[in-house]
């Protein structure tokens, strides 16, 4: 084994590439900027996610002119139609991308929001909100494969990271946007501000080159080159000849491995039933239960709704508000803390700290529900009303239960709502991966619809106080479920993940996040002989 003392030691960068670039702002400028174009995408589809909670309480009890008035049972579908049909978009997502390319596919995803935007606006019947809300699920869908692979694609191993991880933040970000817009504007109004978002997505993405892979798999490679000048600091063709070659040469390596290892489709289906599939998919599975079962995807839902059924003592829509920026708070946190506590601390802080705040709403509904101060009908909870409720005025103790939802919005956000998004990257196999990825997302997505399509039909069975102890019991119960099957993938390389999922060898819940630690990475990185490809062994840098 080469010794690390006998030599000066390199830079991180200079560990994952050997192109000669220069870890500098000017360098990591342009790939900002490419990955902020590309997050404007996600900013319109967080809108779509948002909207569903400023258009319940406007369509439950619409002002005067409103043509639309609807009933509870067509409210249960305008919150969770838009998540059912996302895995439809999904699995069409890549055949979309391929031919086209990662930059024209996700400027042609904005069609359908484009359209949507303009249904939601015109909308004379329920037919309208439900087919605007198709096409948002649709389209959110389409972006997912474009999104993943152009950001994975355009950016150096010690920035990907990081710049992956502003992904769910835009999304909350534009989900944040819907409750803000909400408390100014009527929710038609609403709708065409939206579409601002969206032609501005389509203008900028004219600025910003295509993926350099995506350009050499079609044997464009002067297009290539140039798009490698402009990523990389806007520097000379020269500059980037060691990664375009090595570009090359991985296309190259691919067409022949497809060649040579032709799988039978009974040997396709073995790898979806071996360990190393089934074990993390249960864990990302089980993980986006708990999420979408926390409670917070509801009350992103129907936020002013359940601000007036517990009688906040502030205008629920400023409540509202305030919930947004507290799931942009806490999904900041999440990325600023998870490289060095661990995804394992985050996830037991984040589900036994939701589960303790749903139980203490579970309680106080509960005690007051017992001694009539909070008596309230299922009719009162799909009728809340614009403004604070004067109910709120004869109850001191209404600050309790908004706190607590406040709190769960950031306790969630700082782990659970974002850990299988995570885990998603790293948990399956390279054989199994893509096909996996899109598997989990799907099943994620029909947690989230489930969640929101029964949140009424729990709360008329169970009132506030069952469903949300039912919540908190689900949190809990997560807390010690994890505990067991979660192993710490933070810094760990993906073969060695693999291996634990496979039955291999177990991985220790040590985080590599010291200098110490990523020396005796490096060391075995080497033992390697240079076979290991950083792209996918994954990134050791603190970012």
């Amino acid at each position: 084994m080469t010794s690390l003392t006998k030599e000066t030691t390199p830079t991180i960068a200079d560990q994952t590439h050997h192109y000669g670039y220069r870890k500098s702002f000017r360098t990591a400028l342009p790939q900002f900027v490419a990955v902020s174009i590309k997050n404007l995408l996600l900013i319109s589809y967080g809108m779509t996610l948002g909207f569903p909670t400023i258009l319940i309480p406007a369509v439950q009890n619409p002002k005067e002119g409103e043509i639309l008035h609807l009933k509870t049972s067509e409210i249960s579908w305008i919150s969770s139609i838009n998540l059912i049909v996302v895995p439809i978009g999904c699995a069409l997502s890549g055949v979309v991308t391929t031919p086209v390319g990662r930059r024209r596919a996700m400027q042609m995803v904005n069609v359908p929001f484009f359209i949507a935007w303009l249904m939601f606006h015109y909308s004379t019947n329920i037919g309208h909100l439900y087919g605007a809300l198709f096409l948002t699920g649709l389209a959110g869908g389409l972006l997912e494969a474009p999104v993943l692979t152009y950001v994975a694609e355009i950016t150096q191993p010690h920035l990907r990271g990081a710049l992956t991880a502003t992904s769910s933040m835009c999304i909350i970000i534009g989900v944040f946007t819907q409750f803000l817009f909400g408390l100014l504007l009527y929710w038609r109004t609403v709708a065409l501000v939206n579409i601002i978002f969206t032609i501005l997505a389509v203008v900028a993405l004219c600025f910003v080159p295509e993926s350099p892979h995506w350009l050499v798999s079609r044997k464009r490679i002067e297009d290539a080159r140039k798009s490698l000048q402009w990523l990389r600091g806007w520097i000379g063709p020269q500059a980037v000849e060691g990664e375009l070659r090595d570009i090359q040469a991985l296309f190259k390596r691919k067409k022949a491995e497809v060649e040579d290892q032709e799988e039978t489709l009974s040997e396709k289906i073995s790898q979806y039933l071996d360990r190393s599939f089934l074990v993390p998919f249960f864990l990302v599975s089980y993980s986006f239960f708990v999420g979408h079962f926390s409670g917070m995807t509801t009350l992103q839902t129907y936020a002013v709704s359940i601000f007036q059924m517990l009688e906040a003592p502030i205008d629920k829509y400023y409540a509202t508000l305030i919930l947004g920026i507290l799931q942009i708070l806490g999904s900041g946190a999440c990325v600023l803390l998870v490289h060095y506590t661990g995804k394992r601390p985050l996830t037991f802080f984040s589900t036994a700290a939701a589960g303790v705040c749903c139980i203490l709403v579970a309680g106080y509904d509960g005690y007051f529900q017992t001694h009539d101060v909070l008596n309230k009908t299922s009719s009162e909870i799909h009728n809340a009303t614009v403004g604070v409720n004067t109910n709120s005025l004869d109850n001191p103790y209404s600050w309790i239960p908004t706190t607590l939802l406040m709190l769960l919005a950031l306790v969630t956000h700082t782990g659970i709502r974002l850990l299988p998004w995570i885990l998603i990257g790293e948990v399956f196999s390279a054989k199994t991966r893509s096909g996996a990825a899109g598997l989990s997302s799907a099943v994620g997505y029909i947690f989230g619809f489930l969640t929101n399509k029964i949140y009424i039909t729990m709360v008329d069975s169970l009132s506030i106080w069952g469903t949300y102890g039912l919540y908190g019991i689900i949190c809990l119960s997560g807390c010690i479920v994890f505990y067991f099957i979660l192993p710490e993938t933070e810094g760990k390389k993906l073969n060695d993940i693999e291996n634990h999922f496979a039955g291999v060898k177990n991985l220790s819940n040590n985080v590599y996040r010291s200098k110490k630690n990523k020396s005796a990475e490096i060391s075995r990185m080497r033992d390697l002989k240079g076979t290991t490809n950083p792209t996918f062994e994954g990134d050791n840098t603190n970012l």
